[in-house]
């Protein structure tokens, strides 16, 4: 059966889309046994690495971006290779002959989606925002059914007309990662209290000026592994350098952490971070309580993302002005309090949907094969981690 991820760009858009990839090709499910991937992606994201890094054969499609914002050619250049992606789209659809298509939204989703229509090929389109995005919101009424992390994000796309599936995250297994085994692989000692802090792909630069400010007070209280960035990782040595000898093992920085990110989630106590789709998905899954600080220029999607954990009680929120060397100190403080920790650990572990993936890759083959959609109870269940 050959089948086509569509998604490019940031890594919200990608390793979702990896992540279902994964479970497609999994050989303990039920279902087809010869699934075939092609990945479409376009030529400014992630896509291509990370794509090619997991034995997937990947197309590029001429267009670059939907927000440009600089003032220059590329204003004029992106419109019009946005156009001449969707006869590209549908030329390469015509080649690889997918018998369905799953796309994470995004500028690669548009002229897929287009190309998909006129060609009948069922899509299952997929957003991580409770907000969904333009893209999301222009293809919704084009795609064959929708798959959405939060239950809010159906509401807002009720006019598509679609059928609409909760199905949380798609992320990598969760279930099997030993947390022991985890600690020692990254150095943490067994019993530490471990403070994770990790600002994304964007804007990092206000997260390491408040750790090399805090620093010496946090090592006094707590282990913490800091993912810095490339452009803040010689700072974040220096500074681990200059800490007492005796504590100095208490600090990790990292420029980037990919696969070994995974084990820093599990090894951590409490996740200070940004509010991106895949970081909280991870982190729920786990239990992990978060302080979340989001990113204030994605158009307030990783603010109302926030927002649910917070109501729920799984995260505090820390608008991104707000947050300085006081606000990470008072952060780990979390970590000196059992009873409100178990609690935020509790509410996480309650949000999370370990199954997100293989929910949105029952859904990908349903297409696929023209039967009938699951029931959304049943797509909800199995996002859950739990048997159908």
């Amino acid at each position: 059966m050959r089948l086509l991820i569509a998604g490019g760009g940031t890594g919200g858009h990608i390793y979702p889309a990896l992540a279902v990839a994964r479970s497609l090709r999994d050989p303990r499910r039920d279902g087809p046994r010869d699934v075939e991937l092609t990945w479409l992606g376009g030529h400014r994201g992630l896509e291509s690495t990370l794509v090619r890094a997991a034995g997937i054969p990947f197309r590029r499609l001429a267009l670059r971006s939907l927000r440009t914002v600089d003032r220059d050619v590329h204003v004029v250049l992106d419109p019009a290779r946005l156009a001449a992606s969707v006869p590209q789209a549908m030329a390469m659809l015509l080649g690889a002959r997918p018998a369905a298509i799953f796309t994470t939204g995004g500028y690669v989703a548009i002229p897929t989606l287009l190309a998909a229509t006129a060609l009948r090929i069922p899509v299952l389109l997929w957003d991580g925002n409770v907000v969904p995005g333009r893209s999301v919101r222009f293809t919704a009424g084009r795609a064959s059914a929708i798959a959405v992390s939060f239950a809010a994000t159906c509401g807002a796309l009720a006019g598509s007309g679609r059928p609409c599936f909760v199905t949380g995250t798609p992320i990598r297994d969760v279930g099997e990662i030993d947390r022991e085994a985890a600690r020692t692989s990254l150095g943490v000692a067994p019993g530490a209290r471990v403070l994770l802090i990790f600002g994304g792909s964007q804007a990092v630069r206000r997260f390491n000026a408040a750790v090399a400010e805090a620093l010496p007070r946090l090592v006094e209280r707590v282990h913490v592994i800091h993912v810095t960035g490339d452009d803040g990782y010689a700072a974040a040595l220096a500074g681990r350098a200059a800490l007492p000898p005796v504590v100095r093992d208490r600090y990790r920085p990292y420029p980037f952490l990919r696969d070994e990110m995974l084990a820093a989630l599990a090894t951590a106590d409490l996740l200070v971070g940004r509010a991106g789709s895949s970081t909280l998905a991870e982190a729920t899954a786990l239990g992990l309580p978060m302080v979340v600080v989001p990113y204030p220029h994605a158009a307030g999607h990783q603010r109302a993302n926030a927002l649910v954990l917070a109501q729920a009680g799984a995260a505090r929120l820390v608008e991104d002005e707000q947050f300085d060397a006081a606000a990470l100190l008072d952060a780990a403080r979390l970590l000196e309090d059992p009873s409100a920790h178990v609690r935020m650990s509790a509410a996480a572990r309650e949000l999370g949907r370990p199954g997100a993936a293989d929910a949105v890759a029952d859904l990908v083959l349903a297409l696929a094969e023209r039967r009938p959609l699951p029931d959304p109870a049943v797509v909800e269940r199995r996002s859950r981690g739990k048997a159908a």
